[in-house]
């Protein structure tokens, strides 16, 4: 029997014209798809694909056992993850044995940051594994900004708002243009790092870049509320120009 091809399936950061052509065509083709969601939620990557998969598609929803209810720094929270994977792992495998191709939904480019890579990890050595890429959040985020991120030599980093405040801080200082992903409850840490670094006034954050909920404002006006999980935060390089 021939085996089945895993298509990791970048959708970019929002919204459904921002998919690339190939992206486009799988999707719609696609009788097996999977995506991660919350549980008890729809999923950010389900709601992007809405109206566009074939009637007889089947899903198969991965739902994260945990996601902020174990600090991550906790052992169980590796354990309880591996497990998970591997289920999901388990479970496309034996559909690309029996001759499936499988479809899997992933918000943004699959190998950013994303839970894609996990199973990527998993499958690469027993299956067929294909790789679309799509536009990142952070891409929609500074588009949203209408600025630049970068110019000349600029230097870009990219960083958790997860990571100690102390290391923080001292990246934030010693680059020329930022992206701070994974925000949410850490917020007021990004916030005084972002002060103690001296950029405070350079910084933007963006809410549900491309998207319909999308907003962008000034660090300096957001109020000290956890941010959306679609939150980025921005400070756009200076650099060298004509």
């Amino acid at each position: 029997m021939t085996i089945g091809t895993i298509h990791g399936v970048g959708l970019g950061p929002g919204a459904a014209d921002l998919m690339s052509v190939r992206a486009d065509r799988l999707v719609r083709g696609a009788r097996h798809v999977a995506y991660f969601r919350k549980s008890g939620r729809r999923g950010h990557a389900r709601t992007i694909v809405d109206g566009m998969l074939r009637d007889d598609v089947v899903e198969y929803p991965m739902d994260y056992p945990v996601t902020t209810e174990i600090v991550f720094t906790d052992p169980r929270y590796n354990e309880c993850l591996a497990a998970f994977y591997a289920t999901c792992t388990a479970h496309i495998l034996s559909l690309v044995q029996g001759g499936e191709d499988v479809v899997v939904l992933c918000e943004g480019d699959p190998f950013f940051y994303g839970s894609f890579m996990h199973l990527h990890s998993r499958l690469k050595d027993h299956a067929p594994v294909a790789v679309v890429p799509g536009i990142t959040g952070m891409s929609g985020a500074w588009t949203a900004s209408g600025a630049p991120i970068t110019w000349g030599d600029d230097v870009l980093t990219v960083a958790m708002a997860t990571l100690p405040e102390a290391e923080l801080t001292r990246r934030i200082a010693e680059t020329d243009a930022l992206v701070v992903m994974k925000i949410g409850r850490h917020l007021p840490k990004l916030r005084r790092a972002i002060a103690a670094a001296g950029r405070e006034g350079q910084a933007w954050l963006v809410e549900h870049a491309a998207q319909a909920a999308e907003r962008v404002r000034p660090l300096v006006e957001v109020e000290d509320a956890p941010a959306p999980y679609f939150s980025i935060a921005l400070i756009h390089g200076q650099g060298r120009r004509p």
